[in-house]
C-alpha cells in the first residue's frame, strides 16, 4: 500500500469529518482508529486516517501518540502529513496543537508549517488571525463553556503563541485572495523571517481551495477538516489520484442507538429534539455510586425498547450542571466516569444486537468505539456537513456515525437513521 495522504486526527469524530471530505474530494479513505498493530489488513486507500484519543491528553502524551502514529504512516509510504485539530481550535495554553505541530516538523525536519481550522460549511471562518463561529468570535460561542477546552481568545496568533516557542504569524485574507502563488510567496517570506506557524485566514471554501494548492509542496499541514478540501487536487494534478474513486456502505441491519456525552450546545438542542418522540435513558454523573449498577439498569431498560425505533442513552446537560458535577467530582473525573459508562452500555447493547450507532462527542466516540474493540472504518455517505456514516471493519459489522458535539442540524440523530433505512 502506497498512501499518498497520511493524516493524524486528535479525536475519533474529527478524524471521520476529515475523512468525509476526503471522501468527497475522490480519496478512498481508511479511518484506523488508533495506531494499528502490524498484522492489521489496511485496505488500499489513497489516504488513511489515524484517529487518536489525545485532544484533551497531556502534552506529552499528545506527542508521544502523534509521532507513533507519523512513524507508521511514513512506513506506508505517505507523500504528505496532515494534522487535524477542531475547527474551533479546541487547545488550553499548554497545548496541544502546538507541542504536535513542532514535533512533527522536528520529526519531518521541516522550519515550516500552516494552522488553518476554518470549515465555512458550518460557519467556521478565519479573518484577520481571529476564528469566528457563525456571526460571533469564538470566544463568544457556546466554546467559551466548554468543559475541557474553554476557548476565550479568538486570536489564533495568540492561542497559539502561547503554546510554542517558536514564532507565529499570519497569512490575511488580502493575500488569500490574490490566489495560490501569492500565498507561495507569503509562506516563503514568513520561514525567511523565522515564522515555524502560519495562522491562514479563509472565509469561503475557494479560500480553502486556494490555500490547498499553495501547500501542495509542505510537509506538514494542519488544520481541521476543511483545511483539507483542496488537497486532494495536489495529487490529480500530479497524475497520483484517479477521477471518481469514492465509497461505499456496506448494508447493516439492527436496532438503533444513540450515546450522547457531548454537552455542547449543538447536541443539547438535538437530545431535546430526540426525546420529544422517542424514549431516553438519562445518566446522572452525580447520582453513580457503582457504574455496574447503573451500567445493568440501563440495559434492562433497552432490553424490551431495542427495535425498530431508536433509542438515546445520554448524560448530556446545560453549563451550569456541568459546572456542578465538576466542582463535585472534578473535570477529569466526571468526564471519565461518562466515557467509562457510556462504553460500557455500548458493549452491552451491542451483545443484545444493536448495530447502528450513534455517537455524540469526540471524547465519547473513542471510548466507545474502543471499547467494542474497533480498529478501522471504511467511510460512507455524508449525514450532515462534517459527519459521514461509516462501518467497521471487523465482526460483528457496525453502522456507526461520530459526531463532534458541536456539529449536525436539530435533528440529526433521526435524520441519520433515516439515512441509512
Amino acid at each position: 500500500m502506497t498512501v499518498l495522504l497520511g493524516c493524524i486526527a486528535d479525536d475519533f469524530t474529527g478524524a471521520t469529518d476529515l475523512a468525509n471530505t476526503l471522501v468527497k474530494a475522490g480519496m478512498r479513505t481508511v479511518q484506523l482508529l488508533g495506531v494499528p498493530r502490524a498484522d492489521l489488513a489496511v485496505p488500499d486507500a489513497d489516504a488513511v486516517i489515524v484517529a487518536l484519543k489525545s485532544r484533551s491528553n497531556p502534552a506529552r502524551e499528545a506527542v508521544a501518540m502523534s509521532l507513533s502514529a507519523l512513524g507508521w504512516l511514513r512506513s506506508a509510504g505517505a507523500r504528505q502529513i496532515y494534522f487535524k485539530y477542531c475547527s474551533t481550535f479546541d487547545s488550553t495554553d499548554a497545548g496541544n496543537i502546538g507541542p504536535v505541530a513542532d514535533a512533527l516538523c522536528d520529526a519531518l525536519g521541516t522550519g515550516f508549517t500552516v494552522a488553518n481550522p476554518a470549515f465555512p460549511t458550518n460557519k467556521r471562518t478565519v479573518y484577520q488571525g481571529y476564528l469566528f463561529v457563525g456571526d460571533c468570535l469564538l470566544s463568544e460561542s457556546g466554546m467559551r463553556h466548554h468543559p475541557l477546552t474553554p476557548m476565550t481568545d479568538p486570536s489564533l496568533v495568540h492561542v497559539l503563541q502561547r503554546q510554542t516557542p517558536n514564532r507565529v504569524g499570519l497569512v490575511a485574507h488580502a493575500t488569500v485572495a490574490r490566489g495560490a502563488a501569492a500565498v507561495r510567496a507569503a509562506f516563503d517570506e514568513l520561514a525567511r523571517s523565522g515564522v515555524r506557524h502560519a495562522i491562514l485566514d479563509a472565509i469561503g471554501d475557494d479560500d480553502l481551495l486556494v490555500l490547498g494548492e499553495a501547500c501542495a509542496d509542505l510537509p506538514l499541514v494542519t488544520g481541521g477538516s476543511g483545511m483539507a478540501m483542496g488537497l486532494p487536487r495536489n495529487f490529480a494534478r500530479a497524475g497520483l489520484l484517479e477521477a471518481g474513486r469514492g465509497s461505499a456502505m456496506p448494508s447493516i441491519t439492527g436496532p438503533a442507538v444513540v450515546l450522547s456525552g457531548s454537552c455542547s450546545t449543538a447536541t443539547q438542542a438535538q437530545v431535546a429534539d430526540f426525546r420529544r418522540t422517542h424514549e431516553a435513558f438519562v445518566i446522572d454523573p452525580l447520582q453513580i455510586t457503582s457504574i455496574d449498577e447503573v451500567v445493568a439498569a440501563a440495559l434492562d431498560w433497552a432490553r424490551s425498547r431495542l427495535g425498530s425505533r431508536p433509542i438515546l442513552f445520554f448524560s448530556t446537560a446545560a453549563p451550569e450542571s456541568v459546572a456542578a458535577v465538576q466542582s463535585r467530582l472534578g473535570r477529569e473525573q466526571a468526564g471519565a466516569l461518562v466515557e467509562g459508562v457510556l462504553s460500557r452500555i455500548a458493549q452491552g447493547l451491542v451483545v443484545h444486537g444493536a448495530r447502528r450507532i450513534v455517537v455524540a462527542g469526540g471524547e465519547t466516540s473513542g471510548a466507545v468505539v474502543g471499547a467494542l474493540g474497533v480498529e478501522g472504518l471504511q467511510i460512507g455517505a455524508e449525514i450532515d456537513p462534517g459527519v459521514p456514516w461509516t462501518a467497521s471493519l471487523g465482526e460483528p459489522r457496525l453502522a456507526l456515525a461520530l459526531k463532534s458535539g458541536n456539529f449536525g442540524s436539530t435533528d440529526f440523530f433521526l435524520k441519520a437513521f433515516d439515512c441509512y433505512g
